[in-house]
């Protein structure tokens, strides 16, 4: 893929857009922040530091292995694995019910969320995600990929 970027910039600090992007060279544009893939920021965080996602994931070099993946342990689309959460004591919006307030062990489906970002997939790629018979998690993950990143 070429790897140069044009020096424009959003105003949101969003960055460039790659040079060359387009339906003739089936690399799809990125929107927003490249690195946090706009994201949450205590999400984020829990995905890089998490042991699934820098020992398992990281041995993941393609796209089939990584549907494969998904296929094979994704069982929720929640970002908190179940009762890895501490939501005692709080109230309000952070009170357990919007998900992000108080952190814990981040799940499987949003480390393979960024395990696919990173992965930089093509037009053809994504579309199989999103066409996928086999798992209805292939399918919402690649919405989410739509959803979050891609334009």
């Amino acid at each position: 893929m070429d790897e140069e970027y044009s020096t424009a910039s959003s105003a949101g600090g969003g960055g460039g857009k790659k040079a060359g992007v387009g339906k003739q060279h089936n690399t799809l544009p990125l929107w927003g922040n490249e690195t946090s893939m706009n994201l949450n920021p205590l999400i984020l965080a829990n995905i890089q530091s998490s042991s699934y996602f820098k020992v398992h994931l990281f041995k993941l070099k393609t796209y089939h292995e990584v549907v494969d993946e998904i296929y094979y342990q994704v069982k929720h689309m929640e970002p908190w694995e179940r009762g890895s959460r501490k939501t005692s004591g709080q109230t309000g919006m952070c009170g357990g019910v919007r998900g992000v307030g108080a952190g814990g062990i981040v799940s499987t489906a949003y480390c393979l969320l960024y395990k696919l970002y990173t992965l930089r997939l093509t037009r053809k790629q994504v579309n199989g995600l999103l066409n996928h018979t086999d798992s209805a998690y292939i399918r919402a993950l690649g919405r989410w990929l739509v959803n979050t990143q891609l334009i």
